[in-house]
C-alpha cells in the first residue's frame, strides 16, 4: 500500500474516532478542537502532498521527511500548548468553587449558631 495512502485512512480514520467521541459525548467538543485541527491538517497534506513537496522545499528542508517530522512536533506542542490553557482554565474554576464552598460553609455555621439548632 502506498505511504500516501496509508496516511490518508489512518488520519480520516482517527478523525472519525474524535468525532465519535464528541458524540459519544466522552470527550467534548472544546478538547476536539485541537486534534481535529492537526487530523484535518493531516488529511489536507497526504491529499496535497506535491503541495508538501513545494513547501518543504521552499522553507529549505533537505528532505521531506524532516519537514514532517517538524510539522508534527510543532503539532504536539500545539495541542499540549492548547492542553495547558484548558488546565489553567480549570485550575481557576476549581479555586473560585472552593472559595465559595468556604463561604457557604460560614453562613451555615453562623445561621446555625443564630438558631441554635444542628442540622
Amino acid at each position: 500500500m502506498n505511504a500516501r495512502y496509508l496516511s490518508i485512512i489512518l488520519s480520516v480514520l482517527v478523525l472519525m474516532f474524535v468525532f465519535e467521541l464528541v458524540r459519544r459525548e466522552k470527550l467534548t467538543f472544546k478538547y476536539a478542537m485541537g486534534w481535529i485541527f492537526v487530523l484535518s491538517l493531516a488529511v489536507f497534506c497526504a491529499v496535497f502532498d506535491d503541495l508538501l513537496y513545494a513547501l518543504s522545499d521552499r522553507l529549505g528542508f533537505a528532505l521531506t521527511s524532516n519537514f514532517i517530522f517538524y510539522v508534527i512536533l510543532g503539532g504536539f506542542v500545539f495541542l499540549s500548548l492548547l492542553m495547558t490553557i484548558f488546565l489553567c482554565q480549570q485550575n481557576g474554576r476549581n479555586d473560585a468553587i472552593a472559595q465559595k464552598l468556604g463561604l457557604l460553609e460560614e453562613e451555615l455555621r453562623e445561621l446555625k449558631k443564630k438558631t441554635g439548632s444542628e442540622l
